[in-house]
């Protein structure tokens, strides 16, 4: 799900800041397949609105401010952050070059958005532990694991921060925030 979970994450920054042109994508190339799903789709959601996505690449922290030094060179006025498990070990460190380069940006889960990140959207966690918690009864009930379906997330959350569109000079739109399940005052 997440090539479409980034479509939907470029509409809603798209919304946020709809003048914005050239839009990074950040993404960890050291795993291929899902960075090239999440670079295919982002490009395809951008064509539809009339932007073009610019692509980032990051595997190591130094990587990440090498991406963020070039992003800022080529003046990028918003940036999605890929899912990638090394940018949740790193999210401290993509907030902070975030905020300080005043970039609009919006991410894929609600920690980054806790810590001072502007925007998320993902699966709610309360609704991923709950499957976690009915899997693991019906696994200690005697089911198998391996005849058990995956399950998709079917509950999503915007989140924003309104400390930090101030910090970058985001007026929210009010159609934005009335969609928000959360907003950080």
């Amino acid at each position: 799900m997440a090539a479409e979970l980034g479509t939907k994450r470029l509409g809603l920054l798209h919304e946020l800041v709809p003048r914005a042109e050239r839009i990074a994508h950040l993404v960890n190339p050291a795993n291929p397949v899902p960075a090239e799903m999440l670079i295919k789709d982002a490009e395809a959601a951008a064509s539809v609105i009339g932007r073009h996505v610019e692509v980032f690449n990051a595997a190591t922290s130094r990587e990440i401010e090498t991406a963020f030094a070039a992003l800022v060179q080529n003046r990028a006025d918003a940036l999605v952050v890929g899912a990638e498990p090394l940018f949740i070990d790193r999210r401290v460190q993509i907030v902070i070059l975030a905020t300080r380069h005043l970039l609009p940006t919006v991410y894929f889960l609600r920690e980054f958005v806790e810590i001072g990140g502007l925007m998320s959207y993902g699966a709610s966690d309360l609704s991923r532990y709950r499957e976690v918690g009915v899997y693991t009864g019906r696994v200690l009930k005697g089911e198998k694991p391996a005849d058990m379906p995956v399950v998709q997330p079917t509950k999503f959350e915007l989140l924003i921060n309104l400390p930090t569109a101030r910090a970058i000079g985001i007026v929210v739109p009010q159609s934005l925030l009335a969609q928000a399940d959360e907003v950080i005052e």
